[in-house]
């Protein structure tokens, strides 16, 4: 009766809420904002103690009721105590292209509201708000600061008109390598990482998430009083801990953006470009040398137990089988092959070196080779989280690298807690965010992009920096080869698209086309064939690993041609249909091409996927080649049992495709000359 109770009063309050807001919208009042189209606001107030707050509706209905606004400090208390001084609104529109990406030009189109506060103290504070079509972001700006500033908690809420369900894994996740969890949005009883994805109950999606990550801790999240609060991710010296510390600032600073996507549907939310909006535009001045591609590696066989990182009789970066897979990659169209173990240090995980090799490992060869190939060498950098002795080496490292031609590098902090250069610290509090803005910035002098894993979680840095080009963080394709569990189960790889690959691309490395390790005989990845090749679509990587063994790819040679075809970088790209945890149905246009690629993914549940061909050109007839799951197929039973069939499209076109349990499809639709 008591939660009965409390959600009467909560819509008696949200009804409350309507009317002024409706009253505000047509006042003379500079305290609110509405999007472009009219059908998001936000509304921003002070009470009369000075606390800022803020609201957000869509179509009158509330979203998110008063929320509250601030930072703590050391210095001062600053949510509350604030006077408004002046407000200045805006707006723009503009189109810019991408260097890479699931879509080549991107509008930035909103309305932005700067909220000007001065603090009891004297301290200026303004709060800058942006409100697109689909969602709102904000900021905390000092915009003449001169001292510096101890952060010790901020203040910002969300707190949600209803008790949505939410999608989300626990903030101490190492890595962020989980399996995402729906729950009842008032029943988290974990402090969850940002982002998080939420159904809304009167219908449609939110995805609460930051933008413009920088010098400043990743934001996580918990549930009181029915709000979702912001919890920053602590500095863990021993000093910082007696003070509780979040961030040390010094002189003028923003914060990274806050931001809330809302959305009617999933195909919506897929395609909200609000987080790179909130970046900032490219720092590069030259992006010729940035390639999306795929690449092949020395890899999988070390997670399946067929060769191992350091040396010894089965050592896997070795010249002679680098040249083997440089030589594959050449005859199939993979533009570059990844080698982890090459260099020193593997053999005791303190000290990697990463300009010395093994003595099995030629790299003036190997790297004339690739070139005469017109295959990339695609580096590894592991630290071990030993983040300060990378730091120390980083100019001597990328100049080794840059030297023999290898212009990217795959970084990896394996380490629950990472040693920077401020001691040990979590690798997405502060100290860590700095570290991985370091790498990026020293990699760009020397034209090196970076697929960095055991990242902090992506909010759209690759635009301003294009050269971080993927990140892990994600349960990725290692752990269906050892993981005691079993491995990821079907429907896993269903809610990747709607939670953690709505943060940036993801090196999830799909491919794999031999499931049985008899290493590990229990554990086993839970897909059909098919699915994998789904994987390549739905899962967005411009760095895209093609995970398994050569001799793999080549036991259905047939299969593999779609690998061999699609590419990595898009036109534009959009969600024929899906459902969080259920399935995924993507269609990408290859980038300054006319051909489009298709995936499915669907979770233990076999379905039929309804495919609607809208998005082809009118008056144009198509050839489309489909993958497809076959006759009784099922991940655990018939998983490589696929047919490949061959249809005559045109635009509105309908078919129908079944997927088996944990299966999927791939098409290639191109048009007929």
């Amino acid at each position: 009766m008591q939660k009965n109770n409390y959600n009467n009063a909560m819509k008696i309050k949200t009804l409350l809420l309507i009317f002024p807001l409706v009253l505000l919208a047509c006042s003379s009042s500079h305290t609110d904002l509405s999007s472009p189209d009219g059908k998001l606001s936000v509304c921003f107030r002070l009470t009369t103690d000075g606390v800022p707050e803020y609201c957000v509706c869509r179509d009158c209905d509330s979203v998110l009721l008063w929320s509250p606004l601030g930072l703590q400090t050391k210095e001062y208390t600053l949510n509350r105590g604030f006077t408004l001084c002046a407000t200045k609104h805006g707006k723009q529109d503009l189109t810019w292209e991408t260097v890479w990406g699931e879509e080549r030009y991107i509008r930035d189109n909103h309305h932005s509201m700067i909220v000007k506060l001065l603090h009891e103290s004297g301290v200026k504070m303004n709060i800058e708000f942006r409100c697109y079509d689909d969602g709102v972001a904000f900021r905390y700006v000092f915009p003449s600061y001169k001292d510096s500033m101890t952060i010790t908690d901020e203040t910002t809420g969300y707190c949600f008109a209803d008790n949505n369900d939410v999608w989300s894994i626990p903030w101490r996740t190492e890595y962020y390598e989980g399996l995402w969890q729906k729950a009842p949005m008032w029943s988290l009883i974990d402090t969850v990482c940002s982002p998080i994805t939420i159904e809304l109950k009167d219908g449609g999606y939110a995805f609460v998430h930051e933008a413009a990550l920088y010098d400043y801790p990743a934001q996580n999240l918990y549930v009181r009083d029915h709000m979702l609060c912001t919890y920053l991710t602590p500095w863990l010296d021993e000093s910082a801990r007696a003070m509780d510390v979040r961030a040390y600032k010094e002189g003028s600073f923003s914060t990274p953006w806050r931001m809330v996507i809302i959305t009617e549907n999933l195909s919506e939310l897929v395609v909200s470009r609000i987080m790179l909006n909130l970046n900032e535009p490219c720092a590069i001045e030259d992006t010729e040398w940035i390639r999306p591609m795929k690449f092949i590696g020395i890899w999988w066989g070390m997670h399946i137990k067929t060769m191992t990182w350091e040396m010894g009789p089965k050592h896997g970066a070795t010249t002679k089988n680098m040249e083997r897979y440089l030589r594959f990659a050449n005859e199939h169209s993979i533009e570059g092959v990844l080698a982890e173990g090459w260099n020193k240090g593997w053999e005791d995980w303190r000290h990697f070196s990463f300009t010395e090799s093994y003595p099995d490992w030629d790299m003036d060869y190997l790297s004339n080779l690739a070139d005469s190939l017109g295959v990339a060498i695609v580096g590894h950098n592991e630290t071990g989280g030993n983040a300060a002795d990378y730091e120390k080496v980083l100019e001597e490292a990328y100049a080794y690298h840059a030297e023999h031609g290898i212009h990217a590098i795959k970084t990896g902090y394996v380490a629950p807690i990472i040693r920077t250069l401020d001691g040990l610290q979590w690798n997405k509090g502060q100290s860590g965010v700095r570290h991985y803005r370091k790498v990026i910035e020293t990699a760009a002098k020397y034209q090196i992009t970076i697929d960095n894993h055991e990242p902090v979680m992506p909010t759209g840095l690759q635009r301003t920096y294009p050269n971080l080009m993927t990140q892990e963080g994600v349960r990725g394709q290692e752990w269906n080869a050892w993981s005691t569990d079993g491995g990821s189960p079907c429907e896993h790889v269903t809610v990747l698209p709607y939670t953690r690959i709505l943060a940036g691309p993801v090196d999830y490395t799909p491919g794999v086309f031999h499931f049985e390790n008899p290493v590990i005989p229990t554990t086993r990845v839970h897909s059909t064939l098919m699915n994998q090749l789904g994987l390549f679509v739905c899962f967005y990587s411009p760095l895209q690993m093609v995970c398994d063994l050569p001799e793999h790819y080549m036991e259905h040679p047939d299969a593999f041609r779609f690998v061999e075809e699609v590419p990595c970088d898009w036109e534009r790209s959009l969600l024929m249909d899906g459902k969080i945890g259920d399935y995924c149905i993507y269609a990408r246009q290859e980038r300054g091409g006319d051909t489009w690629y298709i995936g499915g993914i669907t979770d233990e549940e076999a379905r039929t996927a309804e495919l609607t061909l809208d998005m082809l050109d009118e008056g144009v007839e198509y050839t489309m080649t489909l993958w497809c799951d076959g006759e009784d197929a099922d991940w655990l039973t018939r998983p490589y049992a696929y047919d490949i069939k061959e249809y005559s499209v045109k635009k509105g076109e309908e078919l129908a495709v079944k997927m088996a349990p944990g299966g999927g499809f791939a098409a290639i639709v191109k048009k007929i000359e």
